[in-house]
């Protein structure tokens, strides 16, 4: 099977695309791999798979490789004398912007290119935490308390200390502050405002009970990786997450019961159903006093969470095989021509 994992991305999880594009290079190493890397200037490059390494990026080698467009149904690459069409199924792994605000989603859409991904309504309402907010309430998923906080105004905190610091559109915990007093809070704020003009508070809860589950349909049928339940210390920093994204081992599953893994999967596929369909997504959830609540949803996991399924390459060619399809508008100009033709034009 044709794969070509796309990457990159002008976002502040540049780097950790590139990290998770490399490792899952190994995990899928039975398919016909391609990899299209996207600069920091939306230039889309062809890399040699022998060249699928951190420093290709960081020393600018990959600007000596091809160049590619788009064209309806795949890549393009433009030689001196001829030209090649790409053609197969894109996995999109580009994290953060771009990749994940649905940017990407549209461009492969308007292209009609298969891809593996979330499609642009998902990305709206999982890239931004806001939204994700309004999409549990929609659903009826139990969140934690929250308030949003805009740089251009200023509002006083109703969340108890302490509190933790979010901007609303990133991953990978970067810009995340856990604010005990008062005292801390303006730095956290500056920090969080750094990365986004938009944050969210919500009460710290220390030692709470943490899970992660990934999942994607096929057949009509949704399939869920095992539960792992993450070491952490405080939360998950960026430093912890970052290592994340070159895991490839298979993690152990956590040792709850089954009665709250019924409650987790049911979650899930709440927030899963009618959205996300031709994705493969991780959700985190907190549980608190035997409730469930989402706390998070990676539209694109680091490395695809292929440490959390037992046979991923399965799981992605299953996936690949049910893949929704953007609808277009068939063109007849049928009211063009009525109108010439009642005209005598």
């Amino acid at each position: 099977m044709k794969l070509t994992i796309l990457f990159g991305g002008a976002s502040y999880e540049h780097e950790i695309s590139i990290v998770s594009a490399i490792t899952l290079k190994t995990k899928l190493s039975g398919f016909d791999l391609s990899f299209v890397f996207c600069d920091q200037d939306h230039t889309f490059y062809l890399i040699n798979p022998s060249k699928m390494k951190a420093t290709t990026f960081s020393k600018g080698e990959h600007k000596k490789m091809p160049k590619l467009s788009l064209i309806n149904g795949s890549f393009f690459q433009k030689n001196l004398f001829s030209s090649v069409t790409h053609v197969g199924t894109v996995l999109n792994l580009i994290h953060g912007a771009d990749g994940e605000d649905g940017t990407i989603a549209a461009l492969l859409d308007f292209y009609s290119i298969k891809y593996i991904g979330p499609r642009m309504n998902a990305c709206v309402f999982s890239y931004d935490k806001r939204y994700t907010k309004y999409l549990c309430t929609a659903k009826e998923i139990k969140s934690l308390q929250y308030e949003v906080l805009s740089k251009n105004e200023h509002k006083d905190i109703a969340i108890p200390y302490p509190i933790i610091i979010k901007p609303a559109s990133l991953g990978s915990s970067i810009g995340v502050s856990i604010v005990k007093e008062e005292s801390e809070l303006d730095y956290a704020l500056d920090t969080a405002f750094e990365f986004d003009n938009n944050i969210l508070v919500e009460p710290f809860i220390n030692g709470v009970k943490e899970y992660n589950l990934a999942g994607f349909m096929a057949n009509g049928k949704m399939h869920f990786s095992i539960i792992e339940e993450p070491q952490k210390n405080e939360f998950l920093d960026f430093e912890k997450k970052y290592m994340d994204f070159a895991r490839s081992e298979q993690v152990l599953k956590a040792e709850i019961s089954d009665k709250l893994i019924t409650k987790l999967k049911a979650n899930f596929e709440k927030a899963y159903r009618g959205l996300f369909e031709g994705a493969l997504i991780r959700c985190d959830f907190f549980v608190i006093n035997d409730e469930v609540y989402l706390n998070e949803i990676n539209p694109i996991p680091g490395s695809m969470a292929n440490y959390l399924f037992e046979d991923f390459s399965a799981c992605i060619e299953s996936l690949s095989k049910s893949l929704p399809h953007a609808k277009r508008a068939k063109i007849s100009y049928e009211y063009i021509h009525s109108i010439s033709s009642a005209k005598g034009k």
